[in-house]
């Protein structure tokens, strides 16, 4: 397809040697069929027009008349009255086609964990924060600016976090980060120059991608068990670790929120053992039927690093956000992220700042959390109907749960059966260290799905999910599902 360029003239690469000896008229007609016939120009595509290119190449008009005629002759340009010159069909070479990229089969449902409703982005909101941002912007916010991020968007967010998070935040030790991953890695790397060697994670959680993370920042990472009230803060003592990365208000998968007789006991081992905690505020805005929690970072501002983003709030492609750091680390964590980028998108975080401060990012919030509320009734109510034998938890906030499968039922199994009708399901066991062998769990995500299709997806596999069948019943529950 021909690259459609603006009204203006497109600009073309061709150079002449007037010392050469060659004609000018030869090499220009020369430099133009080569450039059709190695496809750099394509079928279709627009030529500047006679006087542009006489101006760019300081040649007459007429010569460059002269050149297009002697192509149009010979079959490689078509004019047409009123319109631009073009390269004429069949003359470019095409390039070797590839085979284009296999795509896997579309699921009629995909539980996939931690994608937010795409759909709901909103488009118009964003467009007009980044034109009124833009608008008021004083022209030095072009330039590549504090490194820190914008001076606008770490007030307003300073602001936000206290009020919403009741963190210890302050404008002048927050540092904008491309999203959760580039935040932990300067986070690790900062540590690792300050003398860490082990940072430990919990388990189940992200293990290979905290993993790969540490070990580019040269740290040995340990898993530490998660149970009913969060990390295990007697079996992180027992480790060498100086850090640790949790996610305490919902934790990442199991859904449990961090005991506040824990939340202590973390606090004092990062003192007693002058220690870094990494707090992953994941899931934080989304909440349904208990309290707020509270950011770990209000407990202990000179011991908390919290990372958070707009990844499940707005949408991952927007690629902000945050690093509420400790006084004594932000310098540190600072010169990092000079030296990575210099500094996030200028325009895209005045444009958060202006969202943020207008109220419509709350009132985005509000909205997003009806939304997940209902498709999370969705998901419990079809278990209940369709599944009873499984049981759900990890409910109390965020956009994923998770199942509890009966005896007699493996992950593998039934992810693969899934796939097979069409539903993608996913299990627990990747996220615990090394693969451990675990009771069969699945971890749901229900935020980029529709009511409708969560209830069809769970129709869909209730069988594979509730254990075996008697032999009576086998056509019976085989058949609802593919009617739905």
């Amino acid at each position: 397809m021909p690259v459609e360029w603006s009204s203006s003239a497109p600009d073309l690469l061709l150079t002449l040697d007037r010392a050469s000896g060659e004609p000018l008229t030869s090499q220009l007609e020369r430099q133009l069929r080569d450039a059709i016939r190695t496809g750099r120009l394509q079928i279709g595509e627009r030529l500047p027009s006679s006087r542009q290119l006489a101006r760019d190449l300081e040649l007459s008009r007429g010569l460059v008349q002269d050149c297009y005629s002697q192509l149009q002759a010979e079959g490689y340009l078509s004019t047409r009255a009123g319109s631009a010159t073009r390269v004429a069909a069949g003359t470019a070479t095409p390039p070797a086609a590839s085979p284009p990229p296999a795509r896997p089969e579309p699921l009629m449902a995909d539980f996939q964990a931690g994608v937010p409703d795409l759909a709901s982005f909103p488009r118009g909101d964003w467009l007009w924060a980044l034109r009124e941002g833009s608008r008021a912007a004083p022209n030095a916010l072009f330039d590549y600016g504090d490194p820190r991020g914008n001076q606008s968007l770490r007030e307003v967010l300073a602001g936000y976090l206290r009020r919403v998070r009741a963190a210890a935040a302050e404008p002048q030790h927050l540092v904008i980060c491309a999203g959760y991953q580039q935040g932990l890695s300067l986070a690790l790397r900062t540590l690792a120059r300050g003398g860490v060697t082990t940072v430990a994670c919990e388990d189940p959680g992200p293990i290979n991608g905290n993993a790969a993370v540490a070990a580019r920042a040269g740290l040995r990472l340990v898993p530490v068990p998660v149970d009913d009230d969060g990390i295990d803060v007697a079996a992180l003592a027992a480790t060498d670790a100086r850090a640790v990365i949790l996610t305490p208000a919902h934790q990442w998968p199991t859904g449990v929120v961090l005991a506040a007789a824990r939340r202590l006991q973390l606090v004092d081992w990062a003192n007693r053992h002058d220690a870094t905690i990494i707090e992953d505020d994941y899931d934080a805005e989304f909440r349904y039927d208990r309290e707020p929690v509270g950011s770990l970072h209000g407990l202990a501002a000179d011991r908390v690093l919290s990372l958070g983003t707009v990844s499940k709030s707005l949408a991952p492609t927007i690629r902000l956000g945050w690093m509420l750091c400790p006084p004594a680390m932000t310098e540190a964590l600072v010169e990092e992220k000079q030296i990575h980028d210099r500094g996030c998108p200028g325009l895209d975080q005045l444009a958060l700042a202006t969202l943020i401060s207008s109220g419509r990012y709350d009132r985005h919030l509000r909205r997003m959390r009806s939304l997940y509320a209902a498709r999370r009734s969705a998901l419990a109510e079809s278990l209940a109907r369709h599944a009873p034998t499984v049981r759900l938890t990890g409910l109390a906030a965020g956009f994923h749960a998770i199942a509890h499968l009966p005896d007699g039922v493996t992950e593998a199994a039934a992810i693969t059966e899934a796939r097979r009708r069409g539903v993608g399901l996913y299990g627990l066991t990747p996220l615990t260290s090394g693969g451990r062998a675990v009771p069969a769990r699945l971890v749901l995500g229900f935020g980029n799905l529709s009511e409708r299709t969560i209830k069809a997806g769970i129709a869909a596999v209730a069988d594979l999910l509730s254990g075996p069948v008697p032999p009576e019943k086998a056509t019976h529950r085989l058949q609802g599902p593919h009617r739905t």
